[in-house]
Order: C-alpha cells, then structure tokens, then sequence
C-alpha cells in the first residue's frame, strides 16, 4: 500500500454554543472557526482522516512541506513517519498539533485496513473507563457546588476543578468543594498554568490539606526546575507534562526531576497515537500514571490501551450539566467499535458536505 495523495478539507466550525470561561487571563471557548480534514489516500482504496481546528496552519504545513514527505511512503510504516515528521519540524517549528494529526490518520488507516479499531492495535487493555467530570470556569463557590451535585447524579464518580486564577480563591473553593462532597468522592484541580511558584505552592497546600488526588499543571512548563521546587513544597500529587514541547524526551526530565507523581499524555499534543503511547510506557516504566488529557474519540481508545491510565476526561462546560453522548448513566465510557479511529461513529447528521465530497471523488 502506497500514500497517492494528501489533501487538506477546510470546513466552517459552529462558535461553541453555550459560550463558556476559562481563568483569568485566557480567552474562552471557542468562536467561529476555520477547521480542516485531513485525508491520507492509498492506492488501496482506503482514505485515513484526521480534524485539526486550524484550518490554515494546517494547510499551510501539508503544502508546504508535508505532502512532498507522505506521497508515495507506505502508510503503514507509522514508526518511519512519525520521525520524518519530527526531523522536519527542525526547519518548520510546526505548531504543536500537526504531528499529531498525521499519525492519526495514518493509524485510521491501519484500522481499516486490518478492520479493527485502533486501541486493539495499540493493544487493547480494558473495554470501558470510569469518567470523571472536568468544569469549565462557572462564577461562584455556589454555583461550583450545584454543578457538582448535578455531575454525581449524572453518574460521574470524580471532579476536576478548572477556576478562577486566583489562588486564594481557589483555594476557598478547592476546600469548599471537598467540605459539600465529603471524604469519598476523588477530586482533581487544573490550574491551566495560571501561576507562578508562591501562588502555586499556597495553593498546593490547601489541595493537599483537602486531599485532592492530584494538582494538574498550575505553572507554565518552561522550567523543569520550578516545577521540582514545587515538589519539594507541596505533598499534593502534580501531574505534569502536559503542554510540554518534546513528547516523551520532555516527560522524562520532569520525572527525573523527581516532581511528577503522575504525567499527561494526548493524541493532540504528544504527537499522535505514538507519541502517546512512547509517553504512556515511559510513565510505566517509572510506576507512574499516564492520565489522558481531553475527551474526544482518540482519547478513548488511549484510555482502552494504556494500562497506567485511571479515568477519562468528561468536559462539563454549561450550567444546567449536560453528560456527553459518550458517557453512559453510570459514568463510564466504553471502547469504540468502528474498524478504525472513528470519526464517523459521530456523523449521526451526515458528515459535513465539503468532506463526502472529497471522499467520493
């Protein structure tokens, strides 16, 4: 099988509705945006897709350099691609996403060419993942607790905060939240990289005192260093890694750094299914968890495949909650049953025009 063209599909992307906040500081959810597809085709008559929400950058990359790359490789050679890609990169800085977003449609490929979905290929551990449920920014300490009482009816057994920036007050409701649920329900903090070293060690304390599981990226992750520093001040769990340039190479400075209890580790910005997965065992290697960042297809078939993963993130971003499609009533996602990565398991309206159009060409 031989790769006879590379083809970016732009498409018009909805502004998210409702609109939601994030911290201080950062934009929102998203606007109305310019998206693409990317298609991989064969000779064989089998087409791998992926969707990148920057439409531009990405057709950018693939005209300029990646299409002159891909054509007339074999797709199945990932392992050789994916370090093609990396050693351009040296020229092009890409942004972060387009590694990922080929070797995702390369695995789409090899799912259907085999007629298996990818997380058996990657090597199936499990079926189905407990969700836990990831707010967006709400406006209060009491509209925090509403929403919390409506994901532990929904069925969610876990809650990651996303707050305000502020570290005294997330703080107040870091500890509140735990003071409304009690001791059983396993609770999580992002701090978005929204502080620097005092804050985030004030706030580390107070998640630590409150027995949060774990104190997801709260500095930015230029300095390994800073990061073992907060290590040796607080005794909350951090999990690290997760916007960190350099997939696997990156991740391991910050464990040899002794800071990380736990890293991250995504399809999006770990390049791809196998950069996740090179993460995922490194993580292993040292009895360290790989926890799976964002929801999404792709993020469920690493939660089937990798065994040092312990939930899978469930984005609550309105007020009444609405549970995802993809989590049932008791809280669970379950492994994806198409013959490849899986993108149209969610085309339950038709896949967008512009797509089936270059499909059927």
């Amino acid at each position: 099988m031989i790769i006879t063209a590379v083809d970016v599909v732009r498409v018009a992307v909805p502004a998210y509705d409702p609109p939601f906040d994030w911290r201080y500081g950062l934009p929102g959810s998203e606007p109305a945006a310019d998206g693409a597809w990317l298609l991989i085709r064969t000779d064989a008559g089998i087409t791998g897709l992926s969707f990148a929400l920057r439409g531009a950058m990405l057709q950018d990359v693939v005209d300029r350099r990646l299409r002159a790359e891909l054509v007339g490789q074999d797709p199945l050679a990932r392992e050789y691609l994916w370090h093609r890609v990396w050693e351009v990169d040296r020229i092009d800085r890409f942004p972060v996403f387009v590694q990922g977003i080929v070797d995702v449609a390369l695995w789409d490929i090899a799912g259907k060419a085999v007629e298996l979905p990818v997380y058996q290929l990657l090597g199936s551990f499990r079926e189905s993942i407990p969700a836990y449920a990831s707010t967006v920014t709400f406006g209060s300490i009491e509209e925090y607790l509403d929403v919390a009482d409506q994901c532990l009816e929904l069925g969610y057994p876990a809650i990651k905060l996303h707050a305000w920036g502020d570290a005294r007050k997330d703080a107040r409701l870091s500890t509140a939240l735990r003071e409304h649920v009690g001791d059983d329900i396993p609770l999580m903090y992002d701090g978005s990289a929204g502080f620097d070293l005092l804050d985030a060690t004030y706030l580390g304390h107070a998640l630590s005192d409150a027995g949060y599981l774990w104190y997801e990226e709260p500095m930015k992750e230029f300095s390994v260093t800073a990061y073992k520093w907060l290590g040796e001040r607080v005794a909350v769990p951090l999990i690290v890694a997760e916007v960190a340039e350099g997939v696997h190479m990156k991740t391991a400075d910050f464990i040899a750094s002794g800071c990380a209890a736990a890293v991250r580790t995504s399809t999006g910005l770990r390049g791809g299914f196998t950069g996740a997965m090179r993460t995922a065992h490194l993580a292993d290697s040292f009895l360290l968890r790989a926890e799976v960042h964002g929801p999404g297809i792709a993020s469920r078939h690493l939660c089937m495949s990798i065994s040092n993963t312990t939930y899978y993130e469930s984005l609550i971003d309105s007020n009444p909650v609405r549970r995802p499609a993809d989590v049932d009533d008791s809280g669970y996602v379950h492994a994806p049953t198409l013959p490849c990565v899986g993108f149209e398991e969610t085309w339950t309206e038709g896949a967008p025009a512009e797509l089936v159009a270059a499909l059927t060409d």
